[in-house]
């Protein structure tokens, strides 16, 4: 079982990569405004626990277990996001901030009908208190 900051470096991980095409440490501290020491630490338990491989060049690759660990992460924080967003009028600034801890806690029960609502809110609207 991973931890939090364990899904935390799995998803700017994931960002990364897709916004760059490479990760290395330096980008994951300079993203999360950690310490090189903290990184490397995180590097080394996600590399032990088979979510990561680090290449010749440093560069940071995400196993199929830890793309799909980062992806899941990825997906809920979005959903989250788009769902206080879109039910509750919450700034997109408060709200990507706000989903990045709640991503980690909220059942799957209640994201799945976070994930139903942002796709069809109207079958939702009548049976919201007013």
């Amino acid at each position: 079982m991973i931890h939090e900051s364990g899904e935390d470096y799995l998803e700017t991980i994931l960002m990364l990569h897709n916004k760059n095409g490479y990760v290395r440490s330096i980008d994951i501290a300079n993203e999360l405004n950690y310490t090189k020491p903290s990184i490397s630490r995180a590097v080394s338990i996600l590399k032990n626990s088979n979510y990561i491989t680090v290449d010749k060049n440093g560069h940071i690759l995400l196993t199929d277990l830890g793309r799909e660990t980062a992806e899941r992460i990825y997906e809920r924080h979005n959903v989250i996001a788009e769902f206080m967003i879109a039910s509750l009028g919450i700034s997109r600034e408060t709200a990507e901030k706000e989903s990045c801890r709640i991503e980690h806690i909220v059942s799957e029960e209640t994201f799945q009908k976070m994930k139903e609502y942002i796709k069809t809110p109207a079958k939702y609207e009548q049976t919201l208190v007013k």
